[in-house]
């Protein structure tokens, strides 16, 4: 938002800072003990409601609700304006395809479209679309072309980077030679290996070249996306605010930390608290630098992009004490797993969490992102780390200019914005205090389904056996016992190696959690270093990979002269985006996959994300385990998930020595010498210029600047919506759902990955029928991520997951009945055919539907499929205001009841009516076509809600302000 004029109601609190330069409103002179009282994080939100307080869209009412925090908490609804908005291109195109279709929809109404412009800075990052085509030093694999334009494009010719030597230009201050070859001449062992990446001078940084892999897999990626690149590129130009940062650069959370964040924002000489909300969940990120910003999914981003704030309920803020030291065999990661248990098992969802105690002064900021970056797993809202002395460290080592750091404390200390625990005068007072010591955290890993169930290290094997007899469930496969110690034998690239249950499959160090934390990505460079000496390996069927979040993790990796040993066993970069993580991995070869169904095998897959539910990484792999990146390698090299690491060996060495892993384990003090030397300012240099300068393929791409997009309609990658075609002017009203039938019937925990894919498009799916008639082969597929710009995939994608466990069907798998005449066809077919019948669609589900990932399709494809309501027991929050914001009415049965406990089999139609005063939570009565009537409660928070609801969702309400 601009700088406040003469309309704010707090303008008498606006004051200059100490250089008379700049201005700043002193919020602390407004609540005097009051203020000193809140949370920092309640601080922040004070802060922006104050500087917009417009009587409008922020109200006098409004600043004195967060004031009075301590007795209005989960008591009112209060609007928050963020400074700034950051997309990701799997949910950031249809916010932008909306922006465009939405110019269209003015323009028809009579009005300017123009005029549609965010309203504050937007930053885009094309990260999610980048696949695994060519992985592993020797660059087997055939490229999968993907998008339906390589033909236009040409054919795409392999790369040939040729390694370059960057000689030691004679500084006295050089340690060791700077040619590329000397470590692979000193070692005498892989000399081969390191072919493709030279080893870079940590002393005399020159630009490090990106690995043949990763540029292989880059101009692939350009290849099979250009139609959406140059959407994009449309987008960069023709509306202001919008920035976009290119493939090849990183990911959105790690840009966002490394290069995005301002902490204080300076804008017209008025200084505030950087803000942020964006379309990827991990936003949370930036709280460990002190920032507000947490992710919402692309419906409320949207809002933010158009001038309009976020509401949220004034939330609970949880204060969690962090004491004691970790132990030396713990990484930041499994300090992430531990709080992550702690705070999932307090009851954080939907509240703040803010960390103080004398264990934070001894994390350092990328320890801190880590963990607040694990917010959607225990589902907090944010994780908060006020700004410290530690902080500004950390800024000024990345490269902050020194004359705003000053500025910075200096603002930060005059509105009590500043964690000071050694002088501090008044400790805020929380919700509700939870306190962890850091010294009961161990090793540990989490699966093997979900991100949740954490498993020490130590506990691995019989956790693991104990999986295999369990009931199919979130910890169970139900293995036979006598099937429990089947070997399937296969024979591959010439050699017999054998799987069985708890085989290693797949080991990816992957971008979401970790890469901003060089300890672990160090931690796991030196185990491999230790590994390849001592003579271990990986087995050549495991798919591994390393694609870290940013260019910065290439170059310490290389500068420290790791990243040869990693390559080694296998762990070469492929590139800059989410591959494995979100199921673009390189097929499995064709001999693992016919053993995993010779054997139905529970083979493994290891990673170190945040993402670990079933089929997620591949359909074929059922368990997945979340671990540091150390773990990720060790089990790799292990093989197998099946093993004690204290009592069973990795391998053995040249000699006939049994190597365990404490063997290889780096200690902490290794892990932060290397740190110490080689993370440098110059790499955050080279980062920024990266990103300013952009790349040879993203700088050639050409774009129209025409004021409305030209829409191909031969495209199935950018299509215009339908969500405008029946726009008036003014909103009608209410329409009853009546004799709705029931599309799906669903149980607990339906997430946002069963709702709408984002991995791969299955051959059989109704997706891949529309594909395949517009004269594309399954090569040129893509994925549902990918293709996010066409609701035309979209909404036949939506409910396509294999894992969707439907009860009309008995069994996982993407289909329902169509009742009229019992019919089983994919979750699309069906309701197409309700359409056609002019049938309208409610959903029934069980607690907690639309966890997970936020994924504003999640709600978009169920509007399309013509769903009018969804009846659960409860809802992830972002969800349910995706599906206000899209128009579908988020029903509660009342508490205690469910489906069955009513009596409810799904096959009978359901009617309501809504009263002309619809308020929140008002209960309305249901009646179905077996006479039954019972009452459920309309899920609207507040009234802002309802109005967005009653206008058919945000989008319509906010073409209509256009118009």
């Amino acid at each position: 938002m601009d700088a406040p004029s003469g309309g704010c109601a707090f303008e008498y609190l606006i004051e200059t800072l100490n250089d008379s330069s700049h201005k700043f409103f002193n919020i602390p002179k407004l609540g005097g003990t009051k203020y000193d009282a809140l949370p920092y994080s309640i601080r922040v939100l004070l802060e922006a409601a104050v500087r917009n307080c417009d009587g409008f869209l922020m109200k006098k009412e409004d600043v004195m609700n967060i004031l009075d925090w301590k007795t209005k908490q989960s008591n009112v609804e209060v609007p928050f304006f963020p400074a700034r908005v950051l997309l990701q291109d799997f949910t950031g195109i249809p916010a932008m395809v909306d922006f465009a279709a939405m110019r269209e929809a003015v323009k028809t109404l009579g009005g300017d479209p123009q005029k549609v412009h965010p309203a504050c800075p937007t930053d885009l990052t094309v990260d999610h679309s980048l696949q695994i085509d060519f992985s592993k030093c020797a660059i087997q694999n055939a490229p999968n072309p993907g998008g339906g334009d390589l033909q236009k494009a040409g054919k795409l010719s392999p790369l040939k980077v040729q390694p370059k030597k960057l000689p030691c230009r004679g500084q006295t201050t050089c340690r060791g030679s700077c040619d590329s070859g000397e470590l692979g001449r000193n070692s005498g062992k892989f000399s081969s290996q390191i072919e493709n990446t030279p080893i870079l001078c940590p002393f005399h940084l020159q630009p490090v070249p990106e690995p043949e892999t990763a540029l292989k897999n880059q101009e692939v990626e350009f290849g099979r996306n250009r139609e959406r690149l140059q959407f994009f590129k449309w987008s960069s130009r023709v509306f202001k605010n919008v920035a976009v940062i290119p493939p090849g650069t990183g990911m959105a959370h790690q840009v966002n930390l490394e290069y995005l964040s301002r902490v204080v924002f300076e804008e017209k000489d008025f200084l505030f608290p950087d803000s942020v909300v964006g379309t990827d969940s991990h936003i949370t990120m930036v709280n460990g630098l002190g920032i507000l910003g947490w992710g919402v999914g692309g419906i409320e981003t949207e809002a933010v992009m158009l001038g309009l704030p976020i509401s949220l309920s004034l939330p609970e803020v949880v204060g969690c004490e962090l004491t004691g030291s970790s132990n030396p065999f713990v990484t930041s990661i499994d300090i992430v797993l531990g709080i992550t248990k702690h705070l999932r098992q307090a009851g954080v969802a939907g509240k703040f969490v803010e960390f103080f105690g004398n264990g934070v002064s001894q994390l350092s900021v990328v320890d801190r992102t880590t963990i607040a970056n694990m917010c959607p797993e225990y589902g907090a809202i944010l994780s908060f780390f006020p700004v410290d002395n530690v902080t500004l460290k950390h800024l000024e080592y990345t490269g902050f200019d020194k004359a705003k750091l000053e500025s910075m404390e200096t603002y930060l200390k005059a509105v009590k914005l500043f964690q000071n625990d050694e002088n501090s005068s008044r400790e805020p007072e929380y919700s509700q205090v939870i306190q962890i010591n850091l010294n009961s955290i161990v090793a540990s890993v989490s699966g093997p389904k979900r991100p949740q169930d954490r498993v020490a290290i130590t506990d691995m094997k019989s956790d693991f056996q104990a999986c295999l007899n369990e009931k199919v469930g979130f910890k169970g496969f139900q293995i036979a016992a006598e099937k429990q110690n089947d070997v399937i034998s296969i024979n591959y690239e010439g050699s017999e190696y054998k799987l069985s249950h708890g085989s290693v499959v797949i080991a990816a160090v992957i971008s979401c959690t970790n890469n901003c934390n060089p300890s672990v990505m160090l931690a796991a460079g030196l185990l491999a270093k230790k590994a390849v000496e001592a003579g271990l390996h990986v087995k050549p069927y495991i798919r591994t990979s390393l694609s870290p979040g940013s260019g910065m993790v290439t170059h310490y990796l290389s500068s420290s002269g790791v990243l040869p040993y990693l390559s080694k066993l296998g762990f070469e970069i492929v590139g800059y985006g989410c591959s494995t993580c979100v199921g673009n991995t390189a097929p499995l070869s064709e001999a693992v996959l016919n053993a995993v169904k010779q054997g139905d095998l529970v083979t493994c897959g290891v990673l170190s994300g945040n993402k670990n539910f079933e089929g997620r990484l591949c359909d074929c792999v059922r368990a997945n385990y979340l671990a540091s990146p150390p773990l990720v390698v060790a089990y790799a090299i292990a093989g197998t998930v099946d093993i004690d690491f204290h009592t069973e060996p990795l391998g053995i060495d040249h000699t006939g020595k049994n190597i365990y892993l404490l063997d290889i384990w780096p200690s902490q003090e290794e892990v932060h010498q290397v740190e110490e030397e080689h993370v440098i300012l110059s790499m955050f240099k080279a980062l920024k210029e990266k990103i300013e300068k952009g790349n040879k393929w993203w700088n050639s791409l050409e774009a129209p600047d025409s004021v409305l997009f030209p829409w191909d309609l031969k495209s199935t990658y950018i299509r215009c919506p339908s969500f405008f075609d029946k726009l008036t002017k003014e909103p009608v009203a209410l329409q009853p759902i009546e004799n709705a039938h029931v599309l799906l019937y669903l149980g607990d925990s339906v997430t946002t990955d069963h709702i709408s894919p984002a991995g791969s498009i299955a051959r059989s799916s109704a997706a891949a029928k529309y594909l395949t008639n517009r004269g594309l082969t399954p090569r040129e597929f893509n994925s549902y991520g990918a293709r996010r710009g066409n609701d035309a995939v979209m909404t036949r994608g939506t409910f396509a997951n294999i894992k969707l466990f439907n009860k009309f069907i008995g069994k996982p798998a993407p289909k329902t009945i169509h009742f009229p005449s019992g019919q089983t066809l994919d979750v699309f077919e069906a309701a197409e055919l309700y359409q056609k019948e002019g049938i309208p669609l409610i959903i029934l589900a069980g607690k907690k539907y639309g966890s997970g990932n936020s994924r504003d399709w999640a709600a978009k494809g169920p509007y399309l499929l013509g769903v009018k309501a969804v009846l659960a027991e409860s809802y992830e929050k972002i969800h349910k205001d995706h599906l206000i914001g899209i128009g579908i009415a988020p029903l509660q049965f009342l508490p205690g009841e469910n489906a069955d406990s009513l009596g409810l089999s799904g096959r009978e139609t359901y009617s309501l009516t809504f009263p002309e005063e619809l308020f929140p939570g008002i209960t309305l009565n249901i009646k179905t076509s077996t006479g039954k009537v019972f009452g459920a409660i309309a899920s609207f928070e507040n009234d802002v809600e309802i109005t967005l609801y009653k206008h058919g969702g945000l989008l319509n309400f906010v073409a209509r302000k256009f118009s």
